[in-house]
């Protein structure tokens, strides 16, 4: 498995998901997407995985805005450049993806 975690340093489900990890001995990488954010190709990854609107934090201040974009394309660049607006954690299995605390997927993978 090559699993990586992109999330917020200060997430509580980030936490709880890196912790399910490593309870299992399984080998991760944890990227802060405020820090390093993903690149576009990883988010069109995640996005062809667990659709678009998955991807978006409901509890963003400009999540409204997000919701009347009229293009898919439009949404996703948004969302690549203001990635504070991703729900996290964001779990990568390869092409597999989850958005926000999923162990029963997970569990599943290994």
């Amino acid at each position: 498995m090559n699993i990586q975690i992109f999330g917020r340093s200060k997430c509580f489900d980030t936490q709880k998901a890196e912790r399910w990890f490593k309870e299992r001995r399984v080998r991760f990488q944890s990227v802060d997407v405020v820090k390093y954010g993903m690149s576009r190709g990883e988010l069109s990854s995640v996005k062809n995985a667990v659709g678009l609107e998955a991807l978006a934090d409901p509890k963003h201040p400009d999540y409204p805005l997000f919701q009347h974009l009229a293009y898919d394309q439009d949404k996703l660049d948004r969302l690549w450049e203001d990635q504070t607006m991703l729900r996290t954690p964001i779990v990568r299995n390869g092409r597999q993806a989850t958005v926000g605390y999923c162990p029963e997927v997970w569990a599943a993978w290994e």
